[in-house]
């Protein structure tokens, strides 16, 4: 093979964007097959860095496989990770394992960072062939132990904004701090309304209200629902450094001690929080529904409003299910609105039925601290019917929000999940015609097709098995400009309306609702100083949207540097929207990802104290290289290697969802009860590990505690989780011990490599100092190591 700096660039070359893995790949920008990079061809390049590629043939799993010709753009600047001495030579190794570098520090770069501490590292000289990458600390953030360090750490790792611009916090200081006679010209008074608000215990902003009231539309009996939206576009201006800021973050990111808001506090928390008792710019969502649930009419208008009660979901459903209890009394002036809203949800609820949304149960989970920050434990977020009935209003202002739009044919973004793959179609009825069971519909079923199949999936003892497979068929949404509808929703035409707070989507379409109402068309434009996450997603019509995002940004670059001017009018800002929807899209899965990479360490951190300890669980993954089990009591879930289950050989089957064993005919399936033991817990790679003790039976777990879901995110509002100031006692060091990456195995297909730090560890076998410790008596021997594999 010729060296890399013996190639000539060429037209066949591609340019795509690196992966990390132990090998890695490059995802090309043409939304061709992913490229196969060998470990050493990863040697030259990390996570996220853009690079040309040359195709030279396929590898011995019929992989197409390139060499990197040039790298365009090294996209790691500042690297996080934890200061180590091997062998006396300073080194930093990233939290991030996409990144299977070692940061070489020089003597004069540690700077104050003492040995164990986490710190970022900024980017002197990049890798090659020959060379290590060479850094110098320019932040430390202390011992891994400190309270919210995994956050601190999570946000860096995912590249997550967490500090707002000097221009943007002088911009909302500047800011009124109540609602000014001149905001009122044009709105109406909607003062005399009784609104109120209907949130968590723990939520501290208020950007919702409702009110419901029984009428007559003509002679048809009806029900007037007004939804009430902080007016979050009145303060946050287009081109304005508060606006540059939303864009940028597109997203609040909620985690369990901390939330990184989207706009800063003054709005989020102040002039856009609807507070009882004072006065708040809003836009409303004011239609009529027959006794059908049928829209038959709403307008939308900007408004004043007077919150007069906030509510909590559990004192709600005190109320409306015991009518003559003490808080029934209490707000008793209340209980006609809320007895109003019950009697609308349960229309709406109906016609949900009637029109084939598909519902899925699961079992939402939430973490329990003490005033140190203790972990205490883990346990199931109950819901009741006051959480759906928010769902229910919020999901008719944001139908009526996308009608709105679509009617009056301006640009926008929709929120879009498409039908299932035929590929996916094809696996699901496979599993499914091993349970006894089909999905109607032929080759194009639709989500009432779906909806029947969950409701026979309910009551079987292996529902959460069923219902996962079900999941994995699903398509993901996303945010784009061409409506193509909400597939698990069964709407023909769904936007996010209700949320701007806290979501850049729901920012812009105010933005088109107001521009419609004043008949002025709103175009965007694109500030120069944010950068778009066009991130490309494995595959489905996401990858082809980002690819479309790309090459229209190219081409404008193109059209600008030649001094030409852009075409104006609607078609001209299409691509402008389809670059915006791919953005809020990806940086939308940045946060979950950085979300979950969080909870994965608080869950890491309790299981600490669990080592060598027995508990009941449900295998909810089955993959060939072991199974996924979460613990019935502690709701953690964790990894049985293959190599745990005995001598036998175990074939996995991907129709049946098992691992069945040649030679003993043992099975293990989705749903089936296992007794497992606490065996390792790895706190810098997010990883448990369980050792298989006994079989409990093939029987369906079921759990009285679970919640209706309306796919991932798609309610109307996002969960409001509290972020209150907790810390964590740092008197015990975390144990580094070698084991399995759940979240990258589940979500990619993979058992991940444990990649050691350096080529001197790897030929003496030295472990670096606190990175590893001996595995605790009574556990078994550490699984072989494998090569990690695309799903």
């Amino acid at each position: 093979m010729r060296k890399a700096k013996d190639l000539v660039p060429r037209e066949a070359d591609r340019l795509g964007t690196v992966q990390g893995h132990r090998d890695g790949f490059v995802i090309p920008d043409d939304a061709g097959e992913d490229i196969f990079l060998s470990e050493r061809e990863m040697s030259r390049v990390m996570h996220g860095d853009r690079v040309n590629v040359r195709v030279l043939g396929t590898d011995r799993r019929g992989r197409p496989e390139g060499q990197i010709v040039e790298v365009v753009l090294h996209a790691n600047k500042v690297v996080i990770g934890r200061l180590l001495n091997e062998n006396g030579v300073l080194i930093v190794a990233p939290e991030d394992k996409r990144i299977g570098h070692d940061i070489l520090i020089p003597p004069k770069g540690q700077g104050q960072a003492k040995l164990g501490q986490v710190v970022s590292v900024e980017i002197i000289d990049y890798p090659d062939s020959y060379r290590q990458a060479v850094g110098r600390v320019v932040e430390v953030l202390g011992e891994i132990d400190d309270p919210g360090m995994e956050i601190e750490i999570a946000v860096r790792k995912y590249g997550v904004p967490h500090e707002f611009s000097v221009a943007a916090m002088k911009e909302a200081a500047a800011l009124p701090d109540s609602v000014q006679q001149e905001d009122l010209e044009g709105r109406v008074d909607l003062r005399d309304v009784p609104l109120v608000t209907i949130d968590g215990a723990d939520a501290r902003d208020f950007d919702d209200a409702v009110y419901c009231e029984p009428v007559m539309y003509g002679k048809t009996k009806a029900w007037r629902l007004i939804v009430a939206i902080a007016d979050v576009s009145h303060y946050v201006k287009p081109g304005h450094p508060l606006d540059d800021e939303g864009l940028l973050r597109a997203t609040s990111v909620y985690f369990s001690r901390r939330v990184i808001p989207m706009l800063p506090e003054k709005i989020s928390n102040g002039l856009c929080s609807l507070n009882p008792g004072v006065d708040r710019l809003c836009m409303v969502c004011d239609s009529v529904i027959d006794n059908n649930g049928v829209v038959l009419a709403y307008q939308f208008y900007p408004a004043v409003m007077h919150s007069a009660q906030r509510f909590t979901y559990d004192i709600v459903w005190e109320i409306l299910s015991n009518s003559k209890g003490p808080e029934a009394a209490r707000f008793a002036q209340f209980r006609p609105l809320l007895t109003n809203l019950y009697s609308l949800f349960k229309i709406l609820l109906s016609a949900r039925e009637k029109r084939g949304a598909i519902e899925f149960e699961t079992t939402e989970t939430q973490i329990i601290s003490n005033e140190l920050g203790k972990i205490l434990r883990i346990e199931p977020r109950l819901r009741n019917d006051a959480h759906r009935l928010i769902e229910e209003c919020m999901l008719t202002a944001n139908v009526c929000a996308a009608d709105f739009i679509d009617k009056n044919k301006h640009l926008s973004l929709y929120r879009v999940h498409g039908e299932p793959s035929e590929e996916k179609l094809v696996t699901l009825r496979q599993v499914l015609r091993t349970s006894g069971l089909s999905l109607g519909g032929g080759e194009k079923p639709k989500p009432r097709d779906f909806a029947k199949l969950m409701r026979e999936i309910k009551d079987r003892p292996d529902a959460n098995m069923l219902q996962s497979v079900v999941l994995r068929s699903m398509q993901q949404a996303m945010y784009q400009p061409d409506n193509e509808g909400h597939f698990g929703l069964a709407y023909p035409a769904y936007s996010h309306f209700t949320s701007p707070i806290r979501r850049y989507p729901d920012l812009l379409t105010h933005r088109v609702i107001k521009s419609i109402l004043q008949k002025k068309p709103y175009a965007p434009v694109l500030p120069p100083k944010v950068p778009l996450n066009l991130t490309l997603p494995r595959k489905g019509k996401g990858r082809e949207n980002a690819v479309n995002a790309k090459k229209s940004q190219s081409d404008a670059k193109a059209v600008a540097a030649k001094g030409v001017r852009a075409p104006k009018g609607a078609n001209a800002a299409l691509p402008i929207w389809g670059q915006l929807g791919v953005h809020c899209s990806s940086n939308e899965r940045r946060a979950d990802e950085a979300s979950r990479d969080v909870e994965a360490w608080l869950k890491c951190y309790y299981m600490r104290d669990h080592l060598g300890q027995e508990y009941a669980g449900t295998i909810t993954g089955v993959a060939n290289f072991g199974l996924f089990v979460q613990l019935e009591n502690l709701f953690v879930e964790g990894m049985v290697h293959v190599t745990e289950l005995g001598g036998d050989y175990f074939q996995y089957d991907e129709a049946r969802q098992e691992l069945r064993g040649e030679r003993t005919g043992i099975r293990y399936r989705l749903g089936d009860r296992v007794h497992v033991l606490v065996s390792r817990v790895d706190l810098d790679a997010r990883k448990i590990e369980f050792s298989l003790v006994k079989n409990s039976g093939v029987e369906g777990s079921s759990s009285s505690n679970r919640r209706q879901l309306i796919l991932a995110a798609d309610t109307g509002r996002p969960s409001k989780k509290a972020a209150p100031n907790r810390s964590r006692p740092d008197h015990k060091a975390p144990q580094k011990p070698s084991g399995i990456n759940i979240n990258a195995a589940k979500s990619a297909g993979i058992l991940g490599a444990n990649q050691s730090k350096s080529k001197a560890s790897r030929k003496n076998g030295k472990a670096k100092p606190g990175r590893s410790v001996g595995k605790p008596a009574g556990t078994k021997p550490p699984v072989r190591n494998t090569k990690a594999r695309r799903k």
